[in-house]
């Protein structure tokens, strides 16, 4: 990977319960279900055992993704930020030539939920408001055409948040 894996400590937090849910409860469960379908005798033809194997398969690659992906991780609280300028984990609120205001936090890639405003400081508009401070225009190129947005607010959230409730 050329690029670190920026994540925020929740993201980081997000990731470790779902490799403990899948190592703790899902994988053992699925080994008892394909220990008992492999009991019932001809594999080939058991549907069970077929599903069961090919579900534990999925479970042991999410697994070992997970793993990269935290060992690799870089931690970057938030809050640990300040200032007018936009860096990972900053809320930002912009406004578009219409003057339709969305509020945007930059995070990272396993992170991104745009149901809440969370994009990665690798997409296109994450990339666009990385080191601009409030007041700055940027333009965002869309398949649907340009648009300016101007960079109206610069905020570092305590704890996670939900930006998708703004205006």
């Amino acid at each position: 990977m050329s690029d670190p894996n920026y994540i925020t400590p929740e993201g980081a937090k997000k990731l470790q319960a779902e490799l403990g849910h899948l190592r703790s409860r899902e994988r053992p469960k699925v080994v008892t279900e394909v220990a008992d379908a492999a009991a019932q005798g001809d594999r080939s033809e058991n549907a069970e055992y077929i599903y069961g194997k090919k579900r534990l398969r999925e479970i042991d690659r999410r697994m070992r993704f997970l793993t990269k992906r935290l060992e690799a991780a870089v931690v970057i609280a938030p809050s640990a930020q300040s200032g007018d300028r936009v860096f990972f984990g900053a809320c930002v609120l912009v406004e578009d030539e219409e003057g339709k205001e969305t509020r945007y936090q930059i995070v990272g890639e396993d992170e991104i939920d745009l149901t809440k405003g969370r994009v990665s400081w690798r997409s296109p508009i994450g990339r666009a408001l990385l080191k601009k401070t409030t007041g700055d225009a940027v333009v965002l190129r869309r398949p649907s055409g340009d648009v300016e947005l101007t960079v109206v607010e610069v905020s570092y959230p305590a704890a996670e948040v939900d930006v998708s409730s703004s205006s």
